[in-house]
């Protein structure tokens, strides 16, 4: 069986856009993320974010502030595509699109999967997945700073409440926590 870990990021708008690590990327912490994306394991996203996956990307070049080492590994991945919208072919290697509710697909690839499954952003895909008790590890990177005049949308806002267990910590750079929690609903 394999498991669901979720890797969530915040964004800033237009107005503020501090960039994909708000400036507070060092070699230890991309070199960690590469790691990361290292053994074998399936992408599953939402309609949105992998939209925006592609529209980032499609526009970028390797080596770019966006097409860090890990970021290319992430997109040569297998990816489900959980969406009602979209349709095949997909312009990413390696994915294909499932129609049908997420909180079945996710179950059944969970059920089926040989080898882990990781969403990386997909907001509201996550948030039904936690409720839906899918989710065994959220995977949090804190970067120290603070928005007071930009940023939009609350990472999960409209969410349940869940207790966090620690059950992980690195710092990362001196400066950058990663922490990875169980999720619990409250």
């Amino acid at each position: 069986m394999a498991g669901v870990r979720l890797a969530a990021t915040a964004r800033t708008g237009p107005d503020g856009d501090w960039g994909g690590y708000w400036g507070k990327q060092g070699p230890e912490l991309l070199d960690y993320r590469l790691a990361l994306y290292g053994p074998e394991q399936r992408m599953v996203f939402g309609a949105n974010t992998f939209r925006e996956f592609v529209e980032m990307l499609g526009s970028s070049t390797e080596g770019s502030d966006v097409r860090d080492p890990w970021v290319t590994r992430m997109t040569n991945m297998p990816a489900t595509v959980v969406s009602t919208t979209l349709r095949a072919p997909l312009d990413w290697p390696n994915a294909t699109v499932v129609n049908g509710d997420a909180i079945d697909v996710v179950a059944r690839l969970k059920k089926d999967s040989a080898v882990p499954l990781r969403s990386h952003g997909s907001l509201s895909l996550n948030r039904a997945l936690m409720a839906a008790g899918l989710v065994d590890r959220v995977q949090v990177t804190l970067f120290p700073v603070i928005t007071g005049q930009t940023g939009v949308r609350p990472i999960f806002e409209g969410a349940s409440d869940f207790d966090l267990d620690l059950i992980e910590s690195r710092t990362l750079d001196g400066h950058t926590q990663e922490l990875i929690y169980r999720p619990i609903l409250h």
